[in-house]
Protein backbone atom coordinates (compact mmCIF):
# COMPACT_ATOMS: atom_id res chain seq x y z
CA UNK A 1 0.00 0.00 0.00
CA UNK A 2 2.62 2.25 0.60
CA UNK A 3 3.85 1.70 -3.05
CA UNK A 4 0.34 3.91 -3.78
CA UNK A 5 0.62 7.76 -4.29
CA UNK A 6 -2.18 10.06 -2.99
CA UNK A 7 -1.37 11.32 -6.55
CA UNK A 8 -2.40 8.05 -8.03
CA UNK A 9 -5.29 7.60 -6.52
CA UNK A 10 -6.64 10.79 -7.20
CA UNK A 11 -6.01 10.36 -10.52
CA UNK A 12 -8.16 7.50 -10.81
CA UNK A 13 -11.06 8.98 -8.88
CA UNK A 14 -11.44 11.31 -11.03
CA UNK A 15 -11.77 9.09 -13.81
CA UNK A 16 -13.90 6.38 -11.71
CA UNK A 17 -15.96 8.82 -10.35
CA UNK A 18 -15.44 6.33 -7.16
CA UNK A 19 -14.99 6.35 -3.48
CA UNK A 20 -11.49 7.18 -2.28
CA UNK A 21 -11.07 4.11 -0.39
CA UNK A 22 -12.71 1.98 -3.41
CA UNK A 23 -9.60 3.73 -5.67
CA UNK A 24 -7.21 2.99 -3.19
CA UNK A 25 -7.93 -0.51 -2.84
CA UNK A 26 -8.42 -1.26 -6.46
CA UNK A 27 -5.08 -0.26 -6.97
CA UNK A 28 -3.54 -1.97 -4.11
CA UNK A 29 -5.20 -5.59 -5.62
CA UNK A 30 -3.88 -4.57 -9.04
CA UNK A 31 -0.15 -3.52 -8.42
CA UNK A 32 -0.90 0.07 -8.73
CA UNK A 33 -1.97 -0.28 -12.68
CA UNK A 34 -4.51 2.27 -13.10
CA UNK A 35 -5.77 0.94 -16.23
CA UNK A 36 -6.00 -2.47 -14.58
CA UNK A 37 -7.73 -1.14 -11.40
CA UNK A 38 -10.26 1.06 -13.67
CA UNK A 39 -11.26 -2.26 -14.92
CA UNK A 40 -11.54 -3.92 -11.52
CA UNK A 41 -13.78 -1.09 -10.33
CA UNK A 42 -15.83 -1.16 -13.67
CA UNK A 43 -16.65 -4.47 -12.67
CA UNK A 44 -17.13 -4.30 -9.32
CA UNK A 45 -18.89 -1.21 -10.06
CA UNK A 46 -21.60 -2.76 -12.22
CA UNK A 47 -22.24 -5.63 -9.39
CA UNK A 48 -23.82 -2.77 -7.35
CA UNK A 49 -25.52 -1.21 -10.08
CA UNK A 50 -27.31 -4.35 -10.67
CA UNK A 51 -28.45 -4.28 -7.07
CA UNK A 52 -29.58 -0.68 -7.23
CA UNK A 53 -31.56 -1.36 -10.28
CA UNK A 54 -34.26 -2.96 -8.38
CA UNK A 55 -34.64 0.28 -6.17
CA UNK A 56 -38.01 2.98 -7.44
CA UNK A 57 -36.80 5.52 -9.44
CA UNK A 58 -39.52 8.01 -9.69
CA UNK A 59 -37.90 11.12 -9.95
CA UNK A 60 -35.29 11.66 -13.38
CA UNK A 61 -36.08 14.21 -16.46
CA UNK A 62 -38.10 14.16 -19.72
CA UNK A 63 -35.77 15.32 -22.49
CA UNK A 64 -36.96 16.03 -26.32
CA UNK A 65 -34.54 15.81 -29.44
CA UNK A 66 -36.10 17.29 -32.64
CA UNK A 67 -34.86 17.45 -36.31
CA UNK A 68 -36.50 17.09 -39.95
CA UNK A 69 -39.88 16.12 -39.37
CA UNK A 70 -39.00 13.20 -36.52
CA UNK A 71 -39.69 14.25 -32.95
CA UNK A 72 -38.61 12.33 -29.32
CA UNK A 73 -39.38 12.48 -25.80
CA UNK A 74 -37.62 10.09 -23.51
CA UNK A 75 -38.29 9.74 -19.60
CA UNK A 76 -34.84 9.00 -18.32
CA UNK A 77 -35.14 8.03 -14.19
CA UNK A 78 -33.53 8.52 -11.21
CA UNK A 79 -34.62 7.71 -7.33
CA UNK A 80 -33.80 11.11 -6.00
CA UNK A 81 -34.29 14.90 -7.25
CA UNK A 82 -30.81 16.03 -6.80
CA UNK A 83 -29.62 13.85 -8.82
CA UNK A 84 -31.93 15.31 -11.60
CA UNK A 85 -29.54 18.51 -11.61
CA UNK A 86 -26.10 16.13 -11.27
CA UNK A 87 -24.15 17.47 -13.85
CA UNK A 88 -23.43 13.63 -15.35
CA UNK A 89 -27.23 12.86 -15.29
CA UNK A 90 -28.15 15.76 -17.26
CA UNK A 91 -25.42 14.87 -19.89
CA UNK A 92 -26.63 11.52 -19.91
CA UNK A 93 -30.46 12.09 -20.58
CA UNK A 94 -29.53 14.85 -22.97
CA UNK A 95 -27.59 12.42 -24.99
CA UNK A 96 -30.01 9.28 -25.16
CA UNK A 97 -32.49 11.68 -26.35
CA UNK A 98 -30.07 12.72 -29.21
CA UNK A 99 -29.54 9.04 -29.75
CA UNK A 100 -33.14 8.49 -30.07
CA UNK A 101 -33.52 10.93 -32.17
CA UNK A 102 -30.52 9.77 -34.88
CA UNK A 103 -30.69 5.77 -34.10
CA UNK A 104 -34.84 5.89 -34.94
CA UNK A 105 -35.31 3.46 -31.93
CA UNK A 106 -39.00 2.95 -31.78
CA UNK A 107 -39.13 1.22 -28.32
CA UNK A 108 -37.03 1.66 -24.98
CA UNK A 109 -35.41 -1.85 -25.93
CA UNK A 110 -34.21 -0.50 -29.19
CA UNK A 111 -33.16 2.69 -27.61
CA UNK A 112 -31.34 1.07 -24.46
CA UNK A 113 -29.10 -1.42 -27.48
CA UNK A 114 -28.42 1.48 -29.58
CA UNK A 115 -24.42 3.22 -29.56
CA UNK A 116 -23.54 5.43 -26.79
CA UNK A 117 -21.14 8.35 -28.25
CA UNK A 118 -18.45 7.16 -25.76
CA UNK A 119 -18.69 3.68 -26.18
CA UNK A 120 -20.80 0.48 -25.77
CA UNK A 121 -24.67 0.75 -25.42
CA UNK A 122 -26.83 3.43 -23.72
CA UNK A 123 -27.64 0.37 -21.33
CA UNK A 124 -24.28 -0.43 -20.65
CA UNK A 125 -23.60 3.64 -20.14
CA UNK A 126 -26.81 3.72 -17.43
CA UNK A 127 -25.30 1.34 -15.56
CA UNK A 128 -21.45 2.62 -15.37
CA UNK A 129 -23.56 6.19 -14.34
CA UNK A 130 -25.38 3.91 -11.44
CA UNK A 131 -21.77 2.76 -10.64
CA UNK A 132 -20.46 6.75 -10.34
CA UNK A 133 -23.38 8.03 -8.73
CA UNK A 134 -24.83 5.56 -6.63
CA UNK A 135 -28.86 5.64 -7.80
CA UNK A 136 -30.63 3.58 -9.62
CA UNK A 137 -30.70 4.57 -13.31
CA UNK A 138 -33.29 4.08 -16.16
CA UNK A 139 -34.49 4.67 -19.47
CA UNK A 140 -37.87 4.13 -18.80
CA UNK A 141 -40.20 5.74 -21.64
CA UNK A 142 -39.92 7.00 -25.76
CA UNK A 143 -42.35 8.47 -27.74
CA UNK A 144 -41.81 9.23 -31.22
CA UNK A 145 -43.87 11.76 -33.50
CA UNK A 146 -43.00 11.81 -36.96
CA UNK A 147 -44.72 14.93 -39.68
CA UNK A 148 -45.07 16.02 -42.99
CA UNK A 149 -46.08 19.94 -41.05
CA UNK A 150 -45.39 21.52 -38.44
CA UNK A 151 -44.34 19.33 -34.93
CA UNK A 152 -43.16 21.34 -31.98
CA UNK A 153 -41.95 20.24 -28.59
CA UNK A 154 -42.39 21.67 -25.16
CA UNK A 155 -40.61 20.88 -21.80
CA UNK A 156 -41.83 22.21 -18.58
CA UNK A 157 -39.04 22.15 -15.95
CA UNK A 158 -37.68 19.03 -17.33
CA UNK A 159 -40.66 17.13 -15.85
CA UNK A 160 -43.02 16.99 -18.81
CA UNK A 161 -42.86 17.19 -22.01
CA UNK A 162 -44.79 17.36 -24.91
CA UNK A 163 -45.05 16.99 -28.62
CA UNK A 164 -47.93 18.91 -30.98
CA UNK A 165 -47.85 17.55 -35.03
CA UNK A 166 -49.97 20.10 -37.06
CA UNK A 167 -51.46 19.86 -40.38
CA UNK A 168 -51.27 23.88 -41.37
CA UNK A 169 -50.66 26.10 -38.94
CA UNK A 170 -47.62 27.39 -37.74
CA UNK A 171 -44.98 26.65 -35.23
CA UNK A 172 -46.06 29.51 -32.71
CA UNK A 173 -49.38 27.72 -32.63
CA UNK A 174 -48.14 24.65 -32.26
CA UNK A 175 -46.11 25.65 -29.32
CA UNK A 176 -49.21 26.83 -27.54
CA UNK A 177 -50.70 24.09 -28.27
CA UNK A 178 -47.83 21.91 -26.38
CA UNK A 179 -48.28 24.60 -23.50
CA UNK A 180 -51.95 23.97 -22.97
CA UNK A 181 -52.21 20.40 -23.16
CA UNK A 182 -48.57 20.57 -20.43
CA UNK A 183 -50.65 22.69 -18.41
CA UNK A 184 -54.10 20.73 -19.04
CA UNK A 185 -53.12 17.24 -19.80
CA UNK A 186 -56.47 16.46 -21.91
CA UNK A 187 -57.35 12.56 -21.62
CA UNK A 188 -58.08 12.47 -25.43
CA UNK A 189 -57.73 14.70 -28.38
CA UNK A 190 -61.12 14.98 -30.07
CA UNK A 191 -65.13 14.25 -28.81
CA UNK A 192 -64.39 10.96 -31.05
CA UNK A 193 -61.75 9.83 -29.23
CA UNK A 194 -63.52 9.21 -25.94
CA UNK A 195 -64.44 5.59 -25.39
CA UNK A 196 -68.07 4.34 -25.30
CA UNK A 197 -67.47 3.48 -21.41
CA UNK A 198 -66.19 6.16 -20.50
CA UNK A 199 -69.36 8.13 -22.02
CA UNK A 200 -71.97 5.31 -20.41
CA UNK A 201 -70.05 5.96 -16.96
CA UNK A 202 -70.51 9.96 -17.13
CA UNK A 203 -74.45 9.34 -18.09
CA UNK A 204 -75.10 7.31 -15.22
CA UNK A 205 -72.95 9.62 -12.74
CA UNK A 206 -75.03 12.43 -14.58
CA UNK A 207 -78.25 10.49 -13.78
CA UNK A 208 -77.42 9.91 -10.04
CA UNK A 209 -76.76 13.27 -9.06
CA UNK A 210 -80.53 14.57 -10.86
CA UNK A 211 -83.19 15.10 -8.25
CA UNK A 212 -86.01 13.20 -8.51
CA UNK A 213 -88.02 15.71 -9.75
CA UNK A 214 -85.61 15.95 -12.94
CA UNK A 215 -85.88 12.51 -12.68
CA UNK A 216 -89.42 12.40 -13.47
CA UNK A 217 -89.35 14.83 -16.57
CA UNK A 218 -90.36 13.33 -20.05
CA UNK A 219 -87.92 10.99 -21.46
CA UNK A 220 -86.73 13.11 -24.04
CA UNK A 221 -86.36 16.21 -22.11
CA UNK A 222 -84.28 13.63 -19.37
CA UNK A 223 -82.28 12.14 -22.10
CA UNK A 224 -81.46 16.72 -23.67
CA UNK A 225 -80.52 17.19 -19.78
CA UNK A 226 -78.26 14.11 -19.12
CA UNK A 227 -76.88 14.57 -22.53
CA UNK A 228 -75.85 18.32 -22.15
CA UNK A 229 -74.01 16.72 -18.91
CA UNK A 230 -72.50 14.34 -20.38
CA UNK A 231 -71.36 16.92 -23.33
CA UNK A 232 -69.72 19.96 -21.24
CA UNK A 233 -67.60 16.73 -19.58
CA UNK A 234 -66.39 15.45 -23.05
CA UNK A 235 -65.53 19.22 -23.77
CA UNK A 236 -63.40 19.13 -20.42
CA UNK A 237 -61.73 16.06 -20.87
CA UNK A 238 -60.87 17.09 -24.93
CA UNK A 239 -58.57 19.03 -25.68
CA UNK A 240 -60.32 20.25 -28.80
CA UNK A 241 -63.42 20.91 -26.22
CA UNK A 242 -61.31 23.17 -23.86
CA UNK A 243 -60.54 26.69 -23.67
CA UNK A 244 -57.32 27.62 -25.06
CA UNK A 245 -54.83 28.64 -21.99
CA UNK A 246 -53.10 31.55 -24.15
CA UNK A 247 -56.64 32.89 -24.93
CA UNK A 248 -59.46 31.43 -22.78
CA UNK A 249 -61.94 33.33 -24.67
CA UNK A 250 -61.56 30.71 -27.35
CA UNK A 251 -61.30 27.03 -27.48
CA UNK A 252 -58.45 25.42 -28.96
CA UNK A 253 -60.83 23.95 -32.03
CA UNK A 254 -61.32 27.87 -32.71
CA UNK A 255 -57.77 28.61 -32.65
CA UNK A 256 -56.72 26.11 -34.67
CA UNK A 257 -59.61 26.98 -36.81
CA UNK A 258 -58.03 30.37 -37.03
CA UNK A 259 -54.87 29.13 -39.00
CA UNK A 260 -56.41 27.11 -40.73
CA UNK A 261 -54.89 24.04 -39.19
CA UNK A 262 -55.72 20.35 -37.22
CA UNK A 263 -53.87 18.41 -35.28
CA UNK A 264 -51.94 15.34 -36.38
CA UNK A 265 -50.86 13.35 -33.05
CA UNK A 266 -50.10 14.81 -29.34
CA UNK A 267 -47.92 13.12 -26.58
CA UNK A 268 -47.84 14.09 -23.24
CA UNK A 269 -44.99 12.37 -21.00
CA UNK A 270 -44.46 13.35 -17.30
CA UNK A 271 -41.96 12.19 -14.71
CA UNK A 272 -42.72 9.53 -12.46
CA UNK A 273 -46.05 8.37 -14.19
CA UNK A 274 -47.32 5.08 -13.05
CA UNK A 275 -44.91 4.73 -10.41
CA UNK A 276 -45.53 3.69 -7.00
CA UNK A 277 -43.22 5.96 -5.29
CA UNK A 278 -41.87 5.46 -1.77
CA UNK A 279 -42.25 8.60 0.29
CA UNK A 280 -39.14 9.29 2.30
CA UNK A 281 -38.45 12.16 4.21
CA UNK A 282 -35.77 14.78 3.48
CA UNK A 283 -33.20 13.05 6.00
CA UNK A 284 -33.66 9.76 4.45
CA UNK A 285 -33.13 11.00 1.10
CA UNK A 286 -29.98 13.36 2.26
CA UNK A 287 -28.75 9.86 3.87
CA UNK A 288 -29.00 7.88 1.10
CA UNK A 289 -27.62 10.57 -1.46
CA UNK A 290 -24.36 10.43 0.73
CA UNK A 291 -24.18 6.88 0.76
CA UNK A 292 -24.89 6.16 3.94
CA UNK A 293 -27.84 4.42 4.39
Amino acid sequence: MSNISAQLVKELRERSGAGMMECKKALVENNGDIEVAMEWLRKSGLAKADKKAGRVAAEGRIVAAQANGNAVLVEVNCETDFVTKNPDFVKFSDNVAEIALKSGAKDVDALKAAAYPEGGTVEEASKSLIATIGENIQVRRLATVSNSGVIASYLHGGRIGVLVALKGGSEELAKGIAMHVAAMNPQFVRAEDVPADFLTKEKEIALSQMSDKEKNKPADILEKIVSGKVAKIISEVTLLGQPYVLDTNVTVTDALKKDGADVVSVVRLAVGEGIEKVEEDFAAEVMKQAGLA
